[in-house]
C-alpha cells in the first residue's frame, strides 16, 4: 500500500495500491511498443509537444503546488516558481535539441564521417519527494525529446505528484506509453532494471539507493546516471560582502525546501576574523522567517517531510551539542507562540558554531534548516576543509578577490562551483556530482547525451 500523508496534519489522504505484476508487465510492453514509432518522431513533432506540455504547467502552477505542499510540505510561496522553471526547461530543449543532437562532422580521411546520436529506448528513472515535479521533467524532457521513453517509480509519499506529472504527458498530447507512473515499491525495482526492455536507469536520492541501483545496473551492463546526497561547501572570505552572503547563504541553505535538498548548502566555512559577523547575520536573516502552514503564502519555511527526517535531524544537532558544538539559533521544535500547528514534522531554523571534524553536522548530510558554522584561518584551510567530505555535489565561494576565486575553483571537488552565488540547476548548463554524489550528468548538452548511442559513422 502506498499513501499520500499530510506532513501539517498527518492525516492520510489517499492510498493507492501497488502495481500488480500482470499490470506492470502490459506498461513495460506499451513503453516498448511506443518507442518503436516515437523514435521515429521528428525533433519537430516532439519540440511542438513539448512546448504544449510547458504550457499545461505554466497554467497548473498552483494546481502541482498544491499538491506537493500536501504530499511533503513544500510552501504554497515558493512552489509556483519550482513548476515554471519546469516549463523553461520544457522550452529550453524544444527549441534546442535538434541543434544539439546533429550529426557532428569528423574531419578524418574517409569520405564521409560524423557522430550521430539515436535514442536508448526506455529509461526508467527512481526519482526522491523532495522536489516531486522538478526531479521528474529534470529527467523526462531531454529523455523523451531524444526519442528515448519514459517509466517512474517515483518516491511512495508523492503518488499524487506521480499520477500529476503521467497525466501531464497524456493532457498535452504525447502518445500512449511514452511516459508512464508506476506505483511500485523500492523493493521491486531491482527486478524491473534487469528487465532486458529497460535500456537504461537514472536515479536522484540516497548514497544507499544509489549504490543498489548502480550495482544492479552493473549487473546488467546498463547506462546509470547518479544524481545523490551533498554536503556543499559555502565558503566566505574575510573580503566578501558579508551581508549579502549571510542573505545568500540563508537561502543556499533552504532552497525554498526547509533545506531538503542534496544541493543545499550545509557547511558554511567562514573565515576566523568574520565569524562573529557572519554569524550575526544570518541568524538577523532566519529572525526575518516564518514557519507554519505550508498552504498560507505567507510562510516562508513549512514541515520537513516525514517523522524520520525530524528525528534524524534533532539527532544529528544533539550528538553534534554532546560532542561541543553551541546552538546559537533555533535548535528545537516551534514551541509556544512559535507552535505553527498541533501536530506535523516541525523544526526551527538553526545556527550552531564551534562546529568540528566528527560531528554529525559537519561530517554527514543534514537533511533540514541546520546551518553549522566552520571556521578557517587561511586559504588553503578553507580548501582543505570544503574537500573533507565524501560528496562533492556543489559549492559556493564568496570574495570580492576574483583572481583568488579562480585559483580556488580548480582545487574544489565538485561538479557544480559557484562565485557569490548559491547553487542551484540551470537547465541550459550541466548538472552532476563526483565522489559519493554520484556521475553522469544532467541538463544541458551533456544531460540530454546521456542516454542516446554515440554512434560513430563513416564511408570508405
Amino acid at each position: 500500500m502506498i499513501q499520500s500523508k499530510n506532513p501539517v496534519t498527518e492525516e492520510i489522504l489517499k492510498t493507492f495500491d501497488e502495481i500488480s505484476d500482470k499490470d506492470l508487465e502490459k506498461k513495460i510492453s506499451l513503453a516498448s511498443k511506443a518507442f518503436e514509432s516515437w523514435k521515429k518522431t521528428s525533433f519537430k513533432e516532439r519540440a511542438d509537444l513539448m512546448l504544449k506540455l510547458g504550457d499545461y504547467l505554466r497554467s497548473h502552477a498552483e494546481e502541482f503546488s498544491k499538491l506537493q505542499m500536501l504530499e511533503m510540505g513544500k510552501t504554497m510561496k515558493s512552489g509556483p516558481v519550482g513548476i515554471k522553471k519546469c516549463a523553461l526547461l520544457c522550452d529550453y530543449y524544444a527549441d534546442n535539441a535538434e541543434d544539439i543532437l546533429a550529426h557532428e562532422v569528423l574531419n578524418t580521411d574517409h569520405k564521409e564521417q560524423y557522430v550521430e546520436f539515436d535514442p536508448f529506448g526506455i529509461v526508467l528513472a527512481v526519482m526522491p519527494w523532495n522536489f516531486p515535479f522538478w526531479q521528474v521533467y529534470r529527467f523526462a524532457v531531454p529523455a523523451l525529446m531524444a526519442g528515448n521513453v519514459g517509466l517512474l517509480k517515483h518516491a511512495s509519499n508523492v503518488p499524487q505528484c506521480a499520477e500529476a506529472i503521467e497525466e501531464s504527458f497524456r493532457a498535452s498530447g504525447f502518445p500512449e506509453g511514452v511516459f508512464q507512473n508506476l506505483f511500485l515499491p523500492s523493493t521491486r525495482v531491482e527486478s524491473l532494471i534487469r528487465d532486458p526492455r529497460i535500456s537504461a536507469v537514472t536515479l536522484t536520492g540516497s548514497e544507499k539507493a544509489g549504490s543498489e541501483v548502480a550495482r544492479t545496473a552493473g549487473e546488467e551492463i546498463k547506462k546509470v546516471v547518479l544524481e545523490l546526497g551533498g554536503s556543499d561547501p559555502f565558503i566566505v572570505f574575510a573580503d566578501a560582502d558579508i551581508a549579502e552572503a549571510a542573505k545568500v547563504a540563508v537561502l543556499a541553505r533552504l532552497q525554498g525546501n526547509v533545506g531538503q535538498s542534496c544541493i543545499s548548502a550545509k557547511r558554511f566555512i567562514v573565515e576566523e576574523s568574520i565569524k562573529e559577523k557572519f554569524t550575526k547575520a544570518v541568524i538577523e536573516e532566519f529572525s526575518k522567517l516564518t514557519v507554519g502552514d505550508p498552504s498560507d503564502k505567507e510562510i516562508d519555511i513549512g514541515p520537513l517531510a516525514t517523522e524520520q527526517i525530524l528525528l534524524e535531524v534533532e539527532k544529528q544537532v544533539q550528538k553534534s551539542v554532546s560532542l561541543g558544538a553551541k546552538i546559537v539559533f533555533g535548535g528545537t521544535r516551534p514551541k509556544g507562540k512559535d507552535l505553527p500547528a498541533q501536530a506535523g514534522y516541525f523544526y526551527m531554523p538553526t545556527v550552531m558554531t564551534d562546529v568540528k571534524r566528527g560531528m554529525p553536522v559537519y561530517d554527514e548530510e543534514v537533511f533540514g534548516p541546520v546551518l553549522p558554522v566552520i571556521s578557517f584561518k587561511t586559504e588553503a584551510e578553507a580548501i582543505q576543509i570544503a574537500n573533507d567530505t565524501r560528496y562533492g555535489l556543489g559549492a559556493s565561494i564568496f570574495t570580492t578577490d576574483m583572481e583568488k576565486a579562480k585559483r580556488i575553483i580548480p582545487q574544489i571537488e565538485a561538479g557544480n562551483v559557484c562565485v557569490n552565488d548559491m547553487v542551484k540547476s540551470d537547465p541550459r548548463a550541466p548538472f552532476g556530482g563526483v565522489k559519493k554524489s554520484g556521475y553522469g550528468r544532467e541538463l544541458g548538452t551533456y544531460g540530454i547525451k546521456e542516454f542516446v548511442n554515440i554512434k560513430n559513422v563513416w564511408f570508405g
